[in-house]
């Protein structure tokens, strides 16, 4: 089971599809409320299982040692299943400020031990962090849980009963679509936006940690990204088009092949580069990212709320520039994937088949096109995309006219049964 945004359901569908796994579902969240109700909510859409031992996981984290993290599982569950909630807890290794801690009342006789947790600590400041190292009975919060589903929902209903109503009235009143099960608006969103461990780990007194030693990082750093690529003799990491000239111990990236990202006697510094944003900052804020993002969002910038790339069901969508009256995109049909039957009030478009096969439905003109073959839709004009063939088309679309929003479609006949949602 994957609870993810609106945003992310189809990327995380294409990657679940990707990793050869059958029996899955995919919860859509329609408001983002942090890790409780989502793992509430999973928990309760299994509660006719309540003997089944759920491994909670954020899914952003890297595990090198696939065998020693099954070995952590293994031992996790046999904890979970006498009753308790366990947590994997990590040795660190250097005083992090962006991850919160757990103190135990004794320490790891070996790997996969079982420790007791007596206080979770949130994300300390640099010298508070030390001097927790120092003590040798703290670890970093990993962020993962291994529990049965009934301890888990008899915790909230112990801890944080609130989120109780909500979040089963969101269940009650989601619906199925495509592959996924969208919870409701208006029911999730009386959640209250709180972490998992604020509601109930940090309340239950002691719980159970696994030791977990398996090169975990939660990678929620560009430093903790620089450490794990091969860097020069400098101490410097470079990712894509980029070029460190006289620099020391930095990471340079940049997404784009053609812009060139040249640092020039930089030493401790991080800067990356994507289409549409350009990040500089030092080593010592590089877990500080959020930051930004609130401030952009504060802005209204359009980085902080959008993706170059839109994914959709029948493949994705990305824009290569935008003007006055104009719109240049690059699109993506995989094989068998069609867009809806559709027409636009405000624009009109041009596309141009840049690899594979389309099939163009104009009004009541149906034609193949291939590589280098274009056609225009007029404004207004009832059109569909499809692609019949074995390899992903792709083409380029123009768009001109008064207004360029996604929101300006009328769809007649969709593959997906989709309603209101745009593209």
């Amino acid at each position: 089971m994957v609870v993810t945004g609106e945003d992310y359901r189809f990327i995380s569908q294409e990657q679940i599809t990707a990793t050869g796994v059958e029996d899955s579902t995919l919860v859509v969240e329609p408001h983002a409320r942090n890790t409780a109700p989502a793992v509430l909510t999973a928990a309760l859409s299994m509660q006719d299982t309540p003997d089944v031992v759920m491994v909670i996981t954020p899914s952003d984290h890297l595990i090198a040692d696939h065998a020693a993290f099954a070995s952590a599982l293994y031992n996790a569950r046999v904890e979970a299943e006498k009753g308790a909630i366990v947590v994997f807890g990590v040795t660190p290794d250097h005083p992090a400020t962006g991850f919160g801690y757990l103190k135990t009342s004794n320490v790891p006789v070996h790997q996969g031990s079982a420790l007791t947790v007596t206080e979770f600590v949130e994300k300390p400041h640099e010298n508070k962090a030390m001097k927790m190292i120092e003590s040798g009975n703290f670890f970093w919060n990993s962020g993962i849980f291994v529990a049965r589903v009934s301890t888990i929902l008899n915790a909230f209903t112990t801890h944080s009963p609130h989120l109780l109503n909500p979040c089963k009235a969101a269940l009650a009143l989601g619906r199925e679509d495509l592959n996924f099960l969208r919870l409701h608006g208006d029911a999730f969103s009386q959640c209250e936006n709180v972490s998992f461990d604020c509601a109930v780990m940090e309340r239950i007194g002691k719980c159970t940690a696994i030791h977990l030693d398996c090169g975990w990082s939660d990678l929620g750093s560009w430093k903790a990204v620089k450490e794990l690529g091969e860097t020069d003799i400098s101490g410097n990491t470079l990712a894509g088009n980029a070029t460190a000239i006289e620099c020391s111990n930095s990471f340079l990236k940049s997404d784009n092949p053609d812009t060139a990202l040249v640092g020039l006697g930089l030493k401790d510094i991080i800067a990356v580069a994507t289409d549409d944003g350009v990040l500089v900052t030092d080593m010592a804020h590089s877990d500080q990212i959020g930051r930004t993002v609130e401030v952009l969002k504060a802005q209204k910038a359009k980085q902080a709320e959008e993706f170059r790339r839109c994914h959709r069901p029948w493949g994705y969508y990305e824009t290569l520039s935008l003007g006055h009256r104009f719109q240049v995109k690059r699109i993506m049909v995989k094989p068998g994937g069609q867009l809806s039957l559709q027409s636009h009030v405000h624009r009109a478009e041009h596309w141009v088949v840049v690899a594979g096969s389309a099939k163009v439905t104009v009004k009541d003109q149906v034609k193949m096109m291939t590589e280098n073959e274009s056609t225009y839709i007029p404004l207004g004009a009832v059109h569909r995309l499809e692609n019949p063939g074995k390899l992903p088309l792709h083409l380029i679309e123009v768009q001109s006219g008064s207004y360029l929003g996604e929101d300006d479609i009328t769809r007649y006949e969709d593959v997906y049964n989709r309603g209101e949602e745009v593209a």
